[in-house]
Protein backbone atom coordinates (compact mmCIF):
# COMPACT_ATOMS: atom_id res chain seq x y z
CA UNK A 1 0.00 0.00 0.00
CA UNK A 2 0.63 0.18 0.45
CA UNK A 3 0.48 4.05 1.49
CA UNK A 4 3.47 5.27 -0.49
CA UNK A 5 2.06 8.48 -2.03
CA UNK A 6 5.77 9.32 -3.56
CA UNK A 7 5.90 12.70 -6.06
CA UNK A 8 7.29 12.18 -8.97
CA UNK A 9 9.49 15.73 -9.23
CA UNK A 10 6.46 18.48 -9.63
CA UNK A 11 3.74 16.16 -10.64
CA UNK A 12 3.70 13.47 -7.74
CA UNK A 13 0.04 12.84 -6.07
CA UNK A 14 -0.65 15.83 -3.83
CA UNK A 15 -2.06 13.00 -1.29
CA UNK A 16 -2.08 10.02 -0.37
CA UNK A 17 -6.30 9.01 -0.99
CA UNK A 18 -7.00 6.56 2.44
CA UNK A 19 -5.07 8.96 4.81
CA UNK A 20 -3.95 6.68 7.85
CA UNK A 21 -6.85 6.72 10.13
CA UNK A 22 -6.62 3.71 12.09
CA UNK A 23 -9.21 2.21 10.60
CA UNK A 24 -7.14 2.44 7.33
CA UNK A 25 -4.02 0.62 8.75
CA UNK A 26 -6.37 -1.82 10.14
CA UNK A 27 -7.34 -3.00 6.93
CA UNK A 28 -3.50 -2.72 5.72
CA UNK A 29 -2.37 -5.08 8.29
CA UNK A 30 -5.00 -7.44 7.44
CA UNK A 31 -2.85 -7.56 4.25
CA UNK A 32 -0.25 -10.91 4.33
CA UNK A 33 2.46 -12.37 1.28
CA UNK A 34 -0.29 -15.19 0.91
CA UNK A 35 -3.18 -13.21 0.47
CA UNK A 36 -1.69 -10.01 -1.05
CA UNK A 37 1.57 -11.36 -3.21
CA UNK A 38 0.93 -15.08 -4.06
CA UNK A 39 2.27 -14.58 -7.43
CA UNK A 40 5.60 -13.82 -6.17
CA UNK A 41 6.32 -16.21 -3.90
CA UNK A 42 7.62 -18.99 -6.25
CA UNK A 43 10.63 -16.21 -6.95
CA UNK A 44 11.44 -16.18 -3.16
CA UNK A 45 14.29 -18.11 -1.66
CA UNK A 46 16.64 -18.07 1.49
CA UNK A 47 19.27 -15.58 0.51
CA UNK A 48 17.42 -13.39 -1.69
CA UNK A 49 17.24 -9.41 -0.64
CA UNK A 50 14.26 -7.42 -1.04
CA UNK A 51 13.13 -4.14 -1.15
CA UNK A 52 8.72 -3.63 -0.35
CA UNK A 53 8.12 -0.19 -1.62
CA UNK A 54 4.95 1.62 0.12
CA UNK A 55 5.22 -1.10 2.80
CA UNK A 56 2.57 0.46 5.06
CA UNK A 57 2.43 -0.84 8.52
CA UNK A 58 4.96 -3.94 7.55
CA UNK A 59 2.89 -7.43 7.69
CA UNK A 60 3.28 -8.17 3.51
CA UNK A 61 6.97 -7.03 4.75
CA UNK A 62 7.39 -8.85 7.85
CA UNK A 63 6.30 -12.47 5.93
CA UNK A 64 8.57 -11.85 2.62
CA UNK A 65 11.33 -11.57 5.10
CA UNK A 66 10.42 -14.83 7.08
CA UNK A 67 10.04 -16.77 3.33
CA UNK A 68 13.51 -15.39 2.56
CA UNK A 69 15.72 -15.69 5.63
CA UNK A 70 18.51 -14.93 6.05
CA UNK A 71 18.07 -12.66 3.72
CA UNK A 72 17.82 -9.02 3.87
CA UNK A 73 14.56 -7.19 3.38
CA UNK A 74 14.06 -3.17 3.83
CA UNK A 75 10.44 -1.54 3.60
CA UNK A 76 10.05 2.36 2.81
CA UNK A 77 7.03 4.17 3.21
CA UNK A 78 6.55 7.95 2.88
CA UNK A 79 4.50 7.81 5.87
CA UNK A 80 6.54 8.32 9.67
CA UNK A 81 2.93 6.71 11.05
CA UNK A 82 2.94 3.79 8.94
CA UNK A 83 6.86 2.96 9.20
CA UNK A 84 6.80 3.76 13.31
CA UNK A 85 3.93 0.40 13.00
CA UNK A 86 5.68 -1.27 11.48
CA UNK A 87 8.95 -0.86 13.16
CA UNK A 88 6.55 -1.85 16.41
CA UNK A 89 5.57 -5.30 14.40
CA UNK A 90 9.51 -6.16 13.56
CA UNK A 91 10.93 -5.20 17.01
CA UNK A 92 12.81 -8.39 18.17
CA UNK A 93 13.19 -9.45 14.59
CA UNK A 94 16.64 -9.78 12.53
CA UNK A 95 16.81 -9.12 8.67
CA UNK A 96 13.83 -6.80 8.39
CA UNK A 97 14.44 -3.07 8.55
CA UNK A 98 11.74 -0.17 7.82
CA UNK A 99 12.78 3.32 7.18
CA UNK A 100 10.77 6.97 5.51
CA UNK A 101 12.00 7.11 1.93
CA UNK A 102 10.87 8.48 -1.28
CA UNK A 103 10.20 6.14 -4.11
CA UNK A 104 11.22 8.80 -6.53
CA UNK A 105 14.70 9.49 -4.92
CA UNK A 106 16.04 6.13 -3.20
CA UNK A 107 18.52 6.27 -1.62
CA UNK A 108 19.61 3.24 -2.49
CA UNK A 109 22.41 2.06 -5.11
CA UNK A 110 21.93 0.45 -8.61
CA UNK A 111 21.31 -3.62 -8.79
CA UNK A 112 20.88 -3.32 -4.87
CA UNK A 113 17.97 -6.17 -5.01
CA UNK A 114 17.02 -9.35 -5.93
CA UNK A 115 13.56 -8.05 -5.37
CA UNK A 116 11.34 -4.64 -5.72
CA UNK A 117 8.02 -5.42 -5.13
CA UNK A 118 5.06 -2.79 -4.70
CA UNK A 119 1.68 -3.41 -3.21
CA UNK A 120 -1.13 -0.98 -3.97
CA UNK A 121 0.95 1.37 -4.73
CA UNK A 122 1.48 3.00 -8.72
CA UNK A 123 -2.08 3.47 -8.60
CA UNK A 124 -1.85 6.43 -6.27
CA UNK A 125 1.01 8.17 -8.21
CA UNK A 126 0.52 10.33 -11.31
CA UNK A 127 3.43 9.05 -12.86
CA UNK A 128 3.25 5.09 -12.20
CA UNK A 129 5.68 4.61 -15.75
CA UNK A 130 8.72 6.82 -13.85
CA UNK A 131 7.90 4.23 -10.46
CA UNK A 132 8.45 1.49 -12.35
CA UNK A 133 12.15 3.03 -14.11
CA UNK A 134 13.26 3.83 -10.82
CA UNK A 135 11.89 0.17 -9.52
CA UNK A 136 14.29 -1.28 -11.76
CA UNK A 137 17.14 0.68 -11.39
CA UNK A 138 17.27 -0.66 -8.07
CA UNK A 139 16.66 -4.31 -9.09
CA UNK A 140 19.68 -6.63 -9.87
CA UNK A 141 19.70 -7.40 -13.72
CA UNK A 142 18.69 -11.20 -13.00
CA UNK A 143 15.58 -9.78 -10.37
CA UNK A 144 12.41 -9.46 -10.10
CA UNK A 145 10.10 -6.39 -10.30
CA UNK A 146 7.36 -6.99 -8.99
CA UNK A 147 3.58 -4.77 -8.74
CA UNK A 148 0.28 -5.46 -7.41
CA UNK A 149 -2.41 -3.41 -7.94
CA UNK A 150 -6.51 -3.28 -7.20
CA UNK A 151 -8.86 -2.24 -10.00
CA UNK A 152 -11.77 -0.24 -8.58
CA UNK A 153 -13.63 -0.60 -11.59
CA UNK A 154 -14.29 -4.19 -11.42
CA UNK A 155 -15.35 -4.40 -7.90
CA UNK A 156 -18.64 -6.29 -7.47
CA UNK A 157 -21.13 -7.34 -5.05
CA UNK A 158 -24.52 -8.53 -3.90
CA UNK A 159 -26.84 -7.31 -2.68
CA UNK A 160 -27.08 -4.44 -4.99
CA UNK A 161 -26.79 -0.84 -2.71
CA UNK A 162 -27.23 2.17 -4.89
CA UNK A 163 -25.42 4.01 -1.94
CA UNK A 164 -22.42 1.00 -2.25
CA UNK A 165 -22.73 2.53 -5.80
CA UNK A 166 -22.33 6.19 -4.97
CA UNK A 167 -19.43 4.92 -2.78
CA UNK A 168 -17.47 3.65 -5.54
CA UNK A 169 -18.36 6.73 -7.81
CA UNK A 170 -17.14 8.81 -4.80
CA UNK A 171 -13.68 6.84 -4.66
CA UNK A 172 -12.72 6.49 -8.11
CA UNK A 173 -13.52 10.63 -8.84
CA UNK A 174 -11.33 11.64 -5.45
CA UNK A 175 -8.03 9.50 -6.24
CA UNK A 176 -8.40 10.71 -9.58
CA UNK A 177 -8.87 14.48 -8.58
CA UNK A 178 -5.48 13.52 -6.87
CA UNK A 179 -3.97 12.48 -9.29
CA UNK A 180 -4.09 8.88 -8.77
CA UNK A 181 -5.44 5.53 -11.23
CA UNK A 182 -8.20 3.78 -9.16
CA UNK A 183 -8.12 1.50 -11.95
CA UNK A 184 -4.38 0.58 -11.97
CA UNK A 185 -5.10 -3.27 -12.14
CA UNK A 186 -5.53 -3.38 -16.00
CA UNK A 187 -2.49 -1.31 -16.98
CA UNK A 188 0.02 -2.45 -15.15
CA UNK A 189 1.35 -4.51 -18.67
CA UNK A 190 1.09 -1.08 -20.35
CA UNK A 191 3.36 1.24 -17.42
CA UNK A 192 5.67 -1.77 -17.04
CA UNK A 193 6.63 -1.98 -21.05
CA UNK A 194 6.00 2.10 -21.06
CA UNK A 195 9.35 1.79 -18.44
CA UNK A 196 11.30 -0.27 -20.38
CA UNK A 197 11.03 -3.51 -18.42
CA UNK A 198 11.00 -6.88 -20.25
CA UNK A 199 10.06 -10.34 -19.94
CA UNK A 200 6.73 -8.95 -18.44
CA UNK A 201 4.46 -12.03 -16.86
CA UNK A 202 0.83 -10.56 -16.22
CA UNK A 203 -1.99 -12.38 -13.67
CA UNK A 204 -5.09 -11.49 -12.09
CA UNK A 205 -6.08 -12.40 -8.32
CA UNK A 206 -8.66 -11.36 -6.41
CA UNK A 207 -10.00 -10.80 -2.96
CA UNK A 208 -13.54 -11.74 -1.99
CA UNK A 209 -15.58 -11.43 1.05
CA UNK A 210 -18.38 -13.59 1.39
CA UNK A 211 -18.42 -15.41 5.20
CA UNK A 212 -20.37 -13.22 8.13
CA UNK A 213 -17.16 -12.41 9.73
CA UNK A 214 -15.09 -11.01 6.58
CA UNK A 215 -17.82 -9.16 5.64
CA UNK A 216 -18.54 -7.55 9.15
CA UNK A 217 -14.57 -7.01 8.87
CA UNK A 218 -14.45 -5.40 5.15
CA UNK A 219 -17.57 -3.09 5.86
CA UNK A 220 -16.60 -1.60 9.55
CA UNK A 221 -13.78 -0.77 7.79
CA UNK A 222 -15.00 1.13 4.72
CA UNK A 223 -17.89 2.72 6.78
CA UNK A 224 -14.93 4.22 8.80
CA UNK A 225 -13.14 5.22 5.58
CA UNK A 226 -15.92 7.23 4.12
CA UNK A 227 -16.77 9.30 7.37
CA UNK A 228 -14.00 10.02 9.12
CA UNK A 229 -10.73 9.69 6.89
CA UNK A 230 -9.15 12.05 5.10
CA UNK A 231 -10.89 10.06 1.83
CA UNK A 232 -13.82 11.71 3.59
CA UNK A 233 -12.42 15.45 3.81
CA UNK A 234 -11.18 15.20 0.40
CA UNK A 235 -14.54 14.00 -0.88
CA UNK A 236 -16.10 16.95 1.20
CA UNK A 237 -13.09 19.62 -0.13
CA UNK A 238 -14.16 18.31 -3.75
CA UNK A 239 -17.66 19.36 -3.38
CA UNK A 240 -18.33 15.60 -4.10
CA UNK A 241 -20.61 15.09 -1.29
CA UNK A 242 -21.56 16.50 2.17
CA UNK A 243 -21.38 14.51 5.30
CA UNK A 244 -24.90 13.80 5.23
CA UNK A 245 -24.92 11.60 2.48
CA UNK A 246 -21.29 10.03 3.57
CA UNK A 247 -22.95 8.98 7.14
CA UNK A 248 -25.66 7.44 4.87
CA UNK A 249 -23.36 5.41 2.85
CA UNK A 250 -21.70 4.41 6.07
CA UNK A 251 -25.18 3.11 7.09
CA UNK A 252 -25.29 1.34 3.80
CA UNK A 253 -21.68 -0.94 4.25
CA UNK A 254 -22.91 -1.82 7.90
CA UNK A 255 -26.61 -2.74 6.40
CA UNK A 256 -24.45 -4.76 3.40
CA UNK A 257 -22.72 -6.85 5.68
CA UNK A 258 -25.70 -8.38 7.86
CA UNK A 259 -27.02 -9.26 4.50
CA UNK A 260 -26.79 -13.56 4.72
CA UNK A 261 -26.51 -13.82 0.96
CA UNK A 262 -23.82 -11.10 1.03
CA UNK A 263 -20.68 -11.07 -1.39
CA UNK A 264 -18.10 -8.96 -2.39
CA UNK A 265 -14.94 -8.57 -4.81
CA UNK A 266 -12.46 -7.16 -6.83
CA UNK A 267 -9.78 -8.08 -9.40
CA UNK A 268 -6.04 -7.42 -8.57
CA UNK A 269 -3.54 -7.05 -11.96
CA UNK A 270 -0.06 -8.59 -11.17
CA UNK A 271 2.82 -8.27 -13.29
CA UNK A 272 6.69 -10.14 -12.63
CA UNK A 273 9.38 -8.18 -14.77
CA UNK A 274 12.80 -7.83 -15.29
CA UNK A 275 14.80 -4.63 -15.67
CA UNK A 276 15.41 -3.32 -19.06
Amino acid sequence: MSSEDARAGGGGAPRYTHGHHESVLRSHRWRTAQNSAGYLLAHLAPGVSVLDIGCGPGTITMDLARLVAPGSVVGIDRSEEAVGAARGLAEGSSGVSFEVGDLFSMRFADSSFDVVHAHQVLQHLEDPVRALVEMARVCRSDGVVAVRDGDYASMTWYPEYPELDRWLDLYRRTARANGGQPDAGRRLVSWARAAGCTDTSASASTWCFATPEDRRWWAETWAERITVTALADRVRELGLADQGELEEIGRAWLRWAAEPDGWFSMIHGEVLCHPG
